[in-house]
This record gives C-alpha cells, sequence and structure tokens, in this order.
C-alpha cells in the first residue's frame, strides 16, 4: 500500500509539473524523461561562429570529394534508373549495395555474405536498432572508458545501465575487462553486450592492439556476451593497413557496424550491421518497423559510386589530408599545452588530453568559448560523471592555419586557469581518476 501511495504521489507530481512547465509532461514514457541534448550537438549553435576555432565538432572534410564526377553520376541515375532510384526499397537494403559491402569490409579481414548485412541509416541507426532488440530497461551495457557520446544517448534512451571498462593506450585492457565483467555478475548484473570502438577510438584517438583483440572475443564468448563493433574510422589510418576486425576472430560472438559517412559523404546517411544470421532478421524487422526502408537515394548512389570510381584511391587522398592536420595538432599541443598530456592517434578524427591538476574541462567551456575557441569536454563521454580532467579535440574539420590557432588560445585559457586555481585553489574536483591508464610514452 505505501509502494502505491509513493506511485500516486509521484504521478500526481508529475502532472503537477507537467501544468506548469509542459502540459504532456505526464503523458511522456519513462524512458523519454531521461534523454538531454548531447554535449556535443549543444555546442554547434556556439561552435559554427565563424569567430570561433571549433575543435569540437567530428565533421568529416569533404571538400575532396569529385563534385562534377557525382553530379553527372546523379544525374544518369535519375534518366536511366529513375523508377527506382526514387521509389521504396526492400527493409534489408538493396542487394546491390549490400554486395559492395562486403567487399569494403575486406579490407578489414571480414568475410561475409550479402544476406547478413543490413543497411541503415547511418551505423547510429544500426546502434539504436542492436539497443532496441537486445536491451530491457535496468539491463546493463559494457562501455569502454570513454566512450562515444553518440552510442551513450542511445542507451540511456532505451534505459540501459552503462558499465565502464578502462582502456589504455592499447585500447580495451582484456584483465580489466574480465574483472568489470565478474563484478557485474556477482552484483547480479544482466550484461548484454560490449560496445566498442577498437579503430582511432572516439574520443580518445587510441586503437586495440593485435594482440588483444582476440583476448577481447575470447572473454566476451566465457561471459556470453555479444560484442558490438563499431568501426566508422577503420580505413583512414595514416601509416599502416587496417587490423582485422574483432568479427574476423568469430563472426557468431560479434555485430560489425560500418559507414559511409567517414570515408565517403555523411550527407547520404548510409550506414550497415554485419551480424550472425538471427540477429540479422530480427534488425531487419526492427528496421522496417522504423523506417520501412533505408535511403534508396543514398544506397544506390554510394553503389554506383563504388563501382564506377577509384574510391579507395579517394580514401588514401583523406588519409594525407588527416594525417597533416594531426601533425599540426600535435605540433601545436607541443608549443602551447606543454603542461597537458595527449593521446597521439595512428588514425581518425581525435586527441584526448588530460589537463593539469585542478582544472575542470566542463567548467572552463563557457571561459573557452569567449575567447573564441571550443572543444568538448570529457564529461561528455562518460555515463557516470568522470571525465572532469579531459577534453576531446578534433583535427578532421580546421585547416592547419586554424587548428594552431585554436589551440593558441587554448593554451591561454588553460594557463589562465592554473593562475586562477594557483591563487584560489583547486577547482571543485571530481572523484575518479584518470581514463587513460598507463599512457603511451609517445604522449606529451
Amino acid at each position: 500500500m505505501a509502494a502505491h501511495s509513493d506511485d500516486t504521489r509521484s504521478n500526481s507530481a508529475r502532472a503537477s509539473a507537467g501544468n506548469r512547465l509542459d502540459p504532456w509532461y505526464s503523458s511522456y514514457a519513462d524512458r523519454s524523461l531521461g534523454m538531454r541534448a548531447s554535449e556535443v550537438r549543444s555546442l554547434f549553435a556556439v561552435a559554427n561562429r565563424p569567430e570561433v576555432v571549433s575543435l569540437a565538432g567530428g565533421m568529416p572534410n569533404i571538400a575532396g570529394l569529385p563534385l562534377d564526377f557525382l553530379a553527372e553520376m546523379s544525374a544518369k541515375l535519375i534518366r536511366d534508373r529513375g523508377a527506382k532510384f526514387l521509389q521504396y526499397g526492400g527493409g534489408q537494403g538493396e542487394e546491390e549495395i549490400r554486395t559492395q559491402i562486403v567487399e569494403v569490409m575486406r579490407y578489414d579481414g571480414i568475410h561475409a555474405h550479402p544476406d547478413d548485412v543490413i543497411v541503415t541509416t547511418g551505423s547510429q541507426q544500426a546502434l539504436d536498432l542492436m539497443t532496441q532488440i537486445f536491451i530491457n530497461p535496468g539491463d546493463a551495457i559494457i562501455a569502454e572508458a570513454p566512450s562515444y557520446v553518440g552510442a551513450l544517448g542511445v542507451f540511456r534512451a532505451y534505459q540501459a545501465e552503462v558499465i565502464h571498462s578502462p582502456m589504455d593506450d592499447k585500447g580495451l585492457i582484456p584483465e580489466a575487462l574480465e574483472e568489470t565483467l565478474k563484478r557485474a555478475e556477482a552484483l547480479g548484473k544482466n550484461v548484454k553486450f560490449l560496445y566498442t570502438v577498437p579503430n582511432f577510438h572516439n574520443p580518445a584517438g587510441v586503437t586495440m592492439s593485435l594482440e588483444r583483440r582476440p583476448q577481447i572475443v575470447e572473454i566476451c564468448k566465457r561471459h556470453n556476451v555479444i560484442i558490438l563493433e563499431d568501426n566508422p574510422y577503420g580505413l583512414l589510418g595514416f601509416d599502416s593497413e587496417p587490423l582485422p576486425a574483432l568479427q574476423s576472430f568469430d563472426p557468431d560472438a560479434v555485430v560489425y557496424l560500418g559507414s559511409f559517412s567517414k570515408i565517403f559523404a555523411p550527407g547520404y546517411r548510409v550506414g550497415w550491421a554485419l551480424a550472425p544470421h538471427a540477429v540479422t532478421q530480427r534488425l531487419i524487422l526492427a528496421a522496417e518497423s522504423a523506417i520501412l526502408s533505408p535511403n534508396m537515394v543514398g544506397q544506390l548512389s554510394i553503389a554506383e559510386y563504388l563501382k564506377t570510381y577509384d574510391w579507395f584511391q579517394q580514401v588514401k587522398e583523406y588519409r594525407g589530408m588527416y594525417r597533416e592536420r594531426r601533425d599540426a595538432m600535435l605540433e601545436s599541443l607541443t608549443e602551447y599545452l606543454p603542461s597537458s598530456t595527449w593521446t597521439v592517434p595512428d588514425g581518425g578524427f581525435y586527441t584526448w588530453v588530460t589537463l593539469p591538476e585542478g582544472l575542470d574541462a566542463h567548467a572552463m567551456l563557457p571561459r573557452a568559448v569567449t575567447h573564441r575557441v571550443a572543444y568538448v569536454s570529457g564529461t561528455a563521454f562518460y555515463a557516470d560523471g568522470q571525465g572532469r580532467d579531459h577534453m576531446r579535440l578534433s583535427f578532421c574539420y580546421p585547416t592547419p592555419e586554424n587548428i594552431r590557432e585554436g589551440v593558441r588560445r587554448l593554451g591561454t585559457v588553460i594557463e589562465a586557469e592554473k593562475e586562477l586555481v594557483t591563487m584560489f585553489g583547486a577547482q571543485e574536483r571530481h572523484e575518479h581518476g584518470p581514463v587513460i591508464e598507463n599512457p603511451s610514452t609517445e604522449t606529451h
């Protein structure tokens, strides 16, 4: 009876709040109440102002795309295949793009069949579908510490409990993952999957070593936990070819997510999931319920691009451009942030900066924006409040000149913050230690 009374008071409180602020508040599903804006998205309005150097967003630089070729290709597709190009398609995605996706995944050591691929609206939708079909409210997900902010938002929306497992400069630590899983089981947690970004991690910039990959797969198999391998950056290594995907070590233990947003163009919104056959069928059902069918224009455009253009040479050009910008970032950090440390990415878009003792990246952000530079506070990449002593810096979109100027401005802000800490004492500290354990000897 007491519990019922508490529920009644809770519902009354919700209804009362709705009357004051939102007339529909008491009608929302419980899971919607935990949703909140991404810290990254919240920065866009400020970071996109022309006077602000944004080291925050992860937008790929698509300036080098062959736009004339793409325009002619699209016109030809409409002329020759317009009735199909502009029509509904199947819920799994068109076979011709799924066949092309299988070829793209060969670079990651994956040998798959098009029947086990489902095309999605970017890999973000694949994340959502996987969470939808696996997670009940209260189920647990193991995620790296730190972890991709977009994934954390999806997990929160489905009322999952995120349990972080630590990383170092070689990626997810197998021994720590084993211990994390054992602790979760001892506490009665129902762990459904491990979420990992093994290549050029967002936000940490590190890559899981070849030695650790089969170990991670084996640990998860022992604990009956499927792996969700998110790999949008895998082909964007600066100095080496891709390492074999976790999926290649055991196709039945891993769901692999890929995307054309980083290696081609995000505007088409085409990604995919490769899953064990039974999982694929459930993903298709969930996708059909959500969107009926994926974007036909995007699918056929990308399939034609992959068939008729030297797309891998384009990827190599992207690699060279991003390597130049990475180098500008690291050189600038060495010059302007001598009291900080950072990871040294071998590919991808990001570096992960550890601030000097006593500084709070979240509290410092408004002052940085005042100095016309933006970054993402480390707090965006945790489900449990960690990360105040870290920030993610992105080097993918700004020019090398803007990167240098942005880091210079950031260095000015950090030095001013250090002086305030010296004068008035440390800012309120979070209780957690650094995220990247045993940092690389290559970091500054």
